[in-house]
């Protein structure tokens, strides 16, 4: 019964069981999961004066939990954003103790009345194409290192991939031809939730890739450190947000903007929008789930609410001239 009542072997059970065998989430929506509730534990812990292997299911009371949202809030500077994923992870657990121990049904639905706060959407980041050139152009192709980095921005701009998807794109990933008359050159990613889409590959960023991966194994990753080791995603964040503050030089209006691989996903998926492209292939390109949240770059480009509002604008009638004013009229008239 002491099992039951501890709340370590429950975390265990649904951070190594159910999140990845039955929810089949990501690995990075696993560890996100892992830290609110590492969190949590740290803060029940303290608050109680109990060692964390001690903590009972119990313990966890909505109570305790609406202080820990204040905490993190107040305290660490949570966002809303952020303060309402911590207490979805607490409410997934919540739910996977009281399917498996319906005792806990009512303690659970305590934990899950906690509701999330209302925020403000944030406004979508992208850049502009004179600031995405300025980005492309910033690292010194003339170096090893310059080289991967500009093929690694140009990957990014390309097919709008996530930084892990890029840091993990192998080789044998790639299919790549060349010339004009040739097939369309593509890449294979590995979204979210395990799921599989192809990106086609610009003539461009076909010829940067395939002097990037001369003479390797194609079971090596795309993108290699200096230690010849695979990127990982926070050095593909260290590349782009590097050679961003090179480009702020040459395009000032960029310090507005936070530039990280996520900011060149959203300029692709608009660029690709005010070129024509359909909002499903859109979707499909960049691996979303749901349409509407495709349709978020509709919503937030300003250049094509601009273009639709002179499309349908209303043109006033021209006022037309009095009769008497007419003078071809009046001549008509004194003919009769």
């Amino acid at each position: 019964m002491r099992d039951k009542q501890t709340l370590g072997p429950w975390i265990r059970r649904f951070l190594m069981e159910h999140l990845p065998g039955e929810r089949n989430l990501a690995r990075n929506t696993q560890r996100s999961y892992r830290d609110a509730i590492r969190l949590l534990v740290i803060y029940a812990s303290t608050s109680l004066h109990r060692k964390v292997d001690d903590l009972l299911i119990s313990d966890i009371h909505a109570e305790l939990l609406r202080k820990f949202l204040r905490y993190i809030e107040e305290k660490r500077k949570c966002s809303i954003a952020s303060r309402n994923q911590r207490l979805a992870a607490v409410h997934g657990l919540a739910a996977f103790i009281a399917e498996r121990c319906p005792e806990y049904m009512e303690w659970c639905a305590q934990i899950r009345a906690v509701k999330s706060k209302r925020s403000a959407p944030v406004p979508i980041s992208y850049l502009e194409k004179r600031e995405i050139d300025a980005l492309l152009a910033a690292p010194n192709r003339a170096t090893k290192i310059g080289s991967r980095d500009h093929t690694l921005l140009l990957f990014l701009y390309n097919s709008g991939a996530r930084a892990d998807e890029a840091a993990h794109v192998r080789i044998e990933d790639l299919n790549l031809h060349a010339g004009a008359n040739s097939t369309l050159s593509s890449v294979r990613l590995n979204g979210k939730g395990g799921k599989i889409r192809t990106c086609p590959l610009w003539m461009s960023t076909t010829a940067e890739l395939k002097k990037l991966i001369s003479g390797r194994d194609d079971k090596e990753p795309v993108f290699l450190n200096r230690n010849e080791k695979q990127l990982t995603r926070f050095g593909v964040h260290d590349v782009v947000t590097r050679s961003a503050r090179v480009a702020m030089l040459q395009v000032p209006e960029m310090r507005q903007k936070r530039v990280g691989p996520h900011v060149i996903r959203h300029t692709t998926a608009t660029h690709l929008l005010r070129a024509g492209v359909d909002i499903n292939t859109i979707r499909a390109w960049l691996g979303h789930v749901s349409i509407n949240t495709t349709n978020i770059y509709a919503e937030t480009d300003l250049d094509m609410k601009a273009k639709a509002l002179g499309m349908c604008e209303m043109k006033l009638p021209r006022k037309r001239k009095a009769w008497r004013d007419n003078p071809d009229l009046m001549s008509f008239l004194a003919q009769l």
